[in-house]
């Protein structure tokens, strides 16, 4: 996945690369952003888990509107957001986002799909590992991953006091 901050157009508020690796890695949840059946846009808040390389993973129910979507139009953007502080004298917020494009897949192999549902308790129920995995194994069959293989991403910050 390429790094690249070149589109942005305030160069004065660019996020710098490690900090958006750790936005990536422990962001709550991230903005799907797609091209819906009739062309019209899509977006929803998802939660994800990231592989440490180049791929998002989120788990849906196997029919709905984002899988349709994505079979029509598996190019998406990703926007993730981390903490925001308004500072309401100063009319501004302080912020750190990141955005990310990639192509979605789904019908993944099972060994994957399972790996995925790992991540995301890893991320998510680090405490309840045992349990969570009882309970992605009795869902299974009715859990769809969709892996976003991630291509680009960039960044950008505004720091307040």
């Amino acid at each position: 996945m390429e790094y690249n901050n070149n589109n942005v157009r305030r160069q004065d508020r660019l996020l710098e690369k490690e900090s958006a690796y750790d936005l990536l890695r422990a962001g709550e949840y991230g903005i799907l952003s797609m091209v819906g059946e009739n062309d019209e846009s899509y977006a929803i808040p998802v939660n994800y888990a990231w592989d440490g390389e180049n791929a998002i993973y989120i788990h849906c129910a196997p029919q709905g509107r984002k899988l349709r979507c994505l079979a029509l139009h598996p190019q998406v953007s990703f926007c993730i957001v981390g903490q925001t502080h308004v500072v309401s004298h100063k009319f501004t917020t302080g912020y750190k986002s990141i955005i990310l494009a990639g192509h979605a897949r789904t019908g993944l192999p099972a060994e994957e799909r399972m790996q995925a549902l790992r991540l995301i308790l890893e991320k998510y129920a680090p405490n309840d590992m045992e349990t969570g995995l009882k309970y992605a194994e009795k869902s299974f069959h009715r859990t769809e991953i969709i892996r976003i293989d991630l291509e680009s991403m960039s960044g950008k910050c505004k720091r307040v006091n």
